[in-house]
C-alpha cells in the first residue's frame, strides 16, 4: 500500500465499497487513477458525504448497513430451478418461510441451513414476482427465466414450425414522410412502413427512440436526450389517427395552420422550432373538440381516455404535472432547468405543485390527452405490424438515460442521479471525453427501492413493441459518471447491479413476450457479451466493424463467422451509410466540422483517411467476391458508385437470427442521421427521407433491394427456402 496515499485512503476505500472504480484502464491499456477531489464530489452527489473524517465515517456506516446483508433487501432476483441463496445473518436455522407465487399457489417451508452459512430456498419452476414471507418481513422474488424471449421464440410463436432467419427494416421515426404529417414523421407512418414491409417479408422494424421530450421547448429534439423514458414523443401524433380526417383538418382550419403545415411538410430537413408548436396547436384544437363534445357526453374515447389515465397513474400525473409547469416557468423567468425553479416547486409531492395542478388543471389534462393519443399511435403501429404477419413487430429503443432537467427525473428524484452527467471517458476518438448532459438511475436507489423504478422503465419500453433495443448496454455493467460543470475527463466508473438487471430484463422480456437486443458495440469488457448470450440478449453486428487481421493485412469476416448470437446489420444512425462509406462522405463531414486532427509529421490527415478507406474499399469487395456475391474477375467500384446490394446481400447470408436494415441503405442515401461529436454543425436527427412511406414501395429501386435482401437472406439458409410464404418472395 502506497504511504504517500495515506490520506486518501477513507476515501478511496468508500468510493470503491459505493461502487466507484478508483483505477480504470484508457484506450492505450494505461491505468488511470480518479482524483480524490473527483472521487469525493461523486460520493457527495450520490448521497455519500466525506467533506471530513466524520462525513466519511458515517457515509461508510450508512453504506455498510445497506450492504451488510443483516436485512433482506425488498427485492431479491432469482432464476428459475435454481435455489435461492438468502444472507445468513438474516434467517435463523429453523425459521418458516411462506412464499406466495403470482398464480396464488402457496410454497410453506423451513430454513435447516447451519448457523452462519448461507440459507437457501428451494428452486422456483415458476417466473414471475412472487412474495416471500420470513417471521414479519415481505420480499418480493423476482424469479426470472433463464433467458429472454428470442427471435427464435419470436418466429414459433407465430408461426411454429422450422424458424427462418428473419430480417428487418430500421427506421428514423422523425424521419418518415407521409401526406399530411405536418413535417415530422409520425405513428401512422410507422404503421405503414410496418404493414407494407410485412408483406415483402420483414418481420421487424427497428425503430428510434420514442421517449417523451419537452413541448415547452422544441429545439431539444435528440431522441437519445428525453425528458422522460417513461412515456412517450407527442411530435408524432398524427391529429387524425383517432378523430378522422374531417376532424383533423377542421382543427388545422381553426389552428390557421394548414399552409404553414403544408410548407414544412415539403422540406428536407425538419424545423422543429417551427413544425412542434404548429403540430401542438392544432392537436390543442382537437382537445378543445374532446372536452366540449366527447366528456360531457361520456362517448367511448372519453371513456378510454379515463381509463388510460388511471392506468397511467401517479407518473403520469407528474409527466403532464412537469409539462405545464415547464412552460409557465419558461415563460415567466425563461428557466428550463427544475433544479433552479423556487424551492416548492421542484418538489412534484408538494402542496404548491398540487395547488398549480389545481389552477391549471385544463392544460395538465390537455397533456394527458396528448400521451393518450401517442399511445394509441403506437400501440396501433405494433398492432399493425403484428396483423401483417410480423413474428416481432416494432423493436423500440432504450436511451441509455434520460435529461437531468427532465419530468423523469422531476418526477422521481430519490430514483436519480443527481448533479452528475453519464458519458464516456478520453479515448482514441474523443481525447477530452464526452459528457451527454444524461442522468440515469442511482445503483443504490435500484437496491434500496426494490428496482422500482427499472421495472417500470422496461414496462414503458415493452408496452408497444415486440422487442427492445437497449442503448449502450454496457452501462448495466458501470456507467462514467462526470460532476455537473466538470470536464469529461473528470470523471469514474461507477459499478451497477449487472446480475439483478439482467434477470429483470429477461423476466419482462418473458412476461410481454419480446425480444431484446443490446447495442455491445465499442470497448467491450471480457466476458461481457458471453453473459448477454447466457441471458438470451442479443448484440449487435455492424459490417464496417466486423474485421480481422490476417497474412494479407485488415479483411472483413466472411458471413459464416458472424457471431450467430446477435443481430446483423449493415450500419447504425451514429456511422455511415453504405454510400456514404464507400464515397468517404463520412470523412469529408468529419473534416468539414473540425473533427479531423493535424498531423505531426505534416502530411495531409484527410488525403490519407481517403486512402485507407480505399484499401478498405477493395478489402470488401475482396470479402464479396470471396461470398460469391460479387464477380470474381471484376474489380471494386469506382468511389461514386456504391456497391449497396452487395452489401446488403453480404449481411443477409450471416448466420445471425435477424439483420435488420436501414432505410437510408435500402435507398442507397450518402447521408448519416447523426454525426457523433457534433451538434449544430450537422442535421442529426433532422433528416427527412426522399420519398413517402407509400411512394418507397413503389419505386423501383427500393423494392428491388427489398426483394434481393430477402432472397438472399432465404438463399443463403437453404433448410427454410419453404418457410417463406408472402407474396412478393421472387
Amino acid at each position: 500500500m502506497n504511504s504517500t496515499r495515506k490520506s486518501g485512503e477513507p476515501l478511496e476505500h468508500l468510493a470503491a465499497r459505493a461502487g466507484f472504480e478508483v483505477e480504470w484502464q484508457d484506450a492505450h491499456g494505461t491505468t488511470q487513477r480518479v482524483p480524490d477531489e473527483t472521487l469525493a464530489v461523486l460520493l457527495d452527489r450520490i448521497g455519500l458525504p466525506c467533506s471530513t473524517a466524520a462525513q466519511i465515517r458515517q457515509s461508510a456506516a450508512a453504506l455498510d448497513a445497506e450492504l451488510s446483508g443483516r436485512k433482506l433487501p425488498p427485492l431479491m432476483t432469482a432464476e428459475c430451478e435454481r435455489g435461492i441463496a438468502l444472507p445468513p445473518t438474516t434467517v435463523k436455522s429453523g425459521s418458516r418461510y411462506r412464499i406466495e407465487l403470482e398464480n396464488g399457489e402457496i410454497i410453506d417451508g423451513r430454513f435447516t441451513a447451519p448457523k452462519g452459512e448461507t440459507a437457501l430456498l428451494a428452486p422456483i419452476g415458476e417466473p414471475g414476482y412472487h412474495t416471500l414471507t420470513i417471521n414479519d418481513q415481505s420480499v418480493t422474488l423476482a424469479v426470472a427465466p433463464s433467458r429472454c424471449h428470442t427471435a427464435a421464440d419470436a418466429w414459433q410463436s407465430m408461426h411454429g414450425g422450422t424458424t427462418r432467419p428473419m430480417w428487418g427494416v430500421a427506421a428514423q421515426l422523425y424521419g418518415l414522410r407521409r401526406r399530411g404529417d405536418g413535417g415530422i414523421g409520425d405513428y401512422s407512418a410507422l404503421a405503414e412502413l410496418a404493414i407494407e414491409s410485412a408483406k415483402r417479408g420483414a418481420h421487424a422494424v427497428a425503430v428510434s427512440p420514442t421517449h417523451a421530450m419537452f413541448s415547452a421547448q422544441p429545439q431539444r429534439f435528440s431522441p437519445y436526450g428525453p425528458s422522460s423514458r417513461l412515456w412517450l414523443n407527442v411530435t408524432h401524433i398524427d391529429p387524425a389517427a383517432v378523430f378522422g380526417s374531417e376532424v383533423a383538418q377542421a382543427a388545422l382550419h381553426d389552428a390557421q395552420a394548414h399552409d404553414a403545415w403544408q410548407r414544412l411538410e415539403a422540406l428536407p430537413l425538419i424545423d422543429y422550432p417551427q413544425a412542434v408548436p404548429l403540430k401542438l396547436a392544432v392537436l390543442r384544437e382537437l382537445f378543445e373538440r374532446f372536452c366540449a363534445h366527447d366528456r360531457p357526453s361520456q362517448s367511448p374515447l372519453a371513456r378510454d381516455f379515463d381509463a388510460f389515465c388511471t392506468r397511467g397513474n401517479r407518473s403520469l400525473e407528474d409527466h403532464a404535472r412537469f409539462e405545464a409547469l415547464h412552460a409557465v416557468q419558461l415563460a415567466q423567468t425563461g428557466e428550463g432547468y427544475w433544479r433552479r425553479w423556487p424551492e416548492a416547486l421542484r418538489n412534484p409531492r408538494g402542496a404548491e405543485v398540487d395547488a398549480f395542478a389545481a389552477t391549471h388543471r385544463h392544460e395538465v389534462d390537455f397533456h394527458l390527452f396528448l400521451q393518450w393519443l401517442a399511445a394509441k399511435g403506437l400501440a396501433h403501429a405494433q398492432h399493425a405490424a403484428r396483423d401483417a404477419g410480423m413474428a416481432i413487430g416494432l423493436i423500440a429503443d432504450l436511451a441509455v438515460g434520460c435529461d437531468s432537467a427532465g419530468s423523469h427525473a422531476w418526477s422521481w428524484p430519490d430514483d436519480m442521479l443527481q448533479g452528475v452527467s453519464v458519458g464516456a471517458p478520453p479515448d482514441i476518438f474523443n481525447q477530452a471525453g464526452q459528457s451527454w448532459g444524461l442522468t440515469t438511475f442511482s445503483p443504490r436507489a435500484m437496491r434500496t427501492q426494490g428496482f422500482v423504478a427499472f421495472i417500470d422503465m422496461l414496462r414503458a419500453a415493452f408496452a408497444h413493441a415486440g422487442g427492445i433495443r437497449i442503448d449502450h448496454i454496457l452501462g448495466l455493467r458501470r456507467l462514467w459518471l462526470v460532476p455537473e460543470g466538470e470536464p469529461a475527463k473528470h470523471g469514474a466508473y461507477l459499478r451497477y447491479p449487472l446480475e439483478d438487471q439482467l434477470r429483470l430484463i429477461a423476466l419482462e422480456s418473458w412476461r410481454h413476450k419480446a425480444v431484446v437486443i443490446g447495442e455491445d458495440l465499442g470497448t467491450v469488457p471480457h466476458g461481457f457479451r458471453e453473459k448477454l448470450t447466457d441471458h438470451g440478449l442479443a448484440g449487435i453486428r455492424v459490417l464496417w466493424f466486423e474485421q480481422e487481421w490476417g497474412a494479407h493485412g485488415r479483411g472483413f469476416l466472411p458471413p459464416s463467422r458472424w457471431d450467430p448470437n446477435a443481430v446483423g446489420t449493415t450500419t447504425t444512425h451514429d456511422l455511415p451509410t453504405i454510400a456514404g462509406w464507400w464515397s468517404g462522405e463520412d470523412i469529408e463531414w468529419r473534416n468539414r466540422i473540425g473533427q479531423t486532427s493535424a498531423r505531426a509529421d505534416g502530411r495531409d490527415p484527410v488525403a490519407l483517411a481517403h486512402a485507407e478507406r480505399a484499401e478498405d474499399r477493395r478489402a470488401l469487395w475482396s470479402a464479396f467476391q470471396h461470398a460469391g456475391i460479387a464477380p470474381h474477375d471484376a474489380p471494386p467500384p469506382a468511389a461514386s458508385e456504391p456497391p449497396v446490394r452487395e452489401a446488403l446481400a453480404y449481411v443477409a447470408a450471416t448466420p445471425e437470427p435477424l439483420v435488420t436494415y436501414p432505410l437510408e441503405d435500402l435507398l442507397a442515401l450518402d447521408e448519416q442521421p447523426n454525426l457523433p461529436g457534433s451538434i449544430d454543425e450537422h442535421p442529426n436527427w433532422r433528416r427527412r427521407l426522399p420519398l413517402t412511406v407509400d411512394a418507397l414501395f413503389t419505386d423501383d429501386a427500393f423494392r428491388g433491394r427489398l426483394q434481393a435482401v430477402d432472397k438472399a437472406r432465404l438463399a443463403s439458409h437453404p433448410a427454410w427456402r419453404e418457410a417463406s410464404s408472402h407474396p412478393d418472395t421472387p
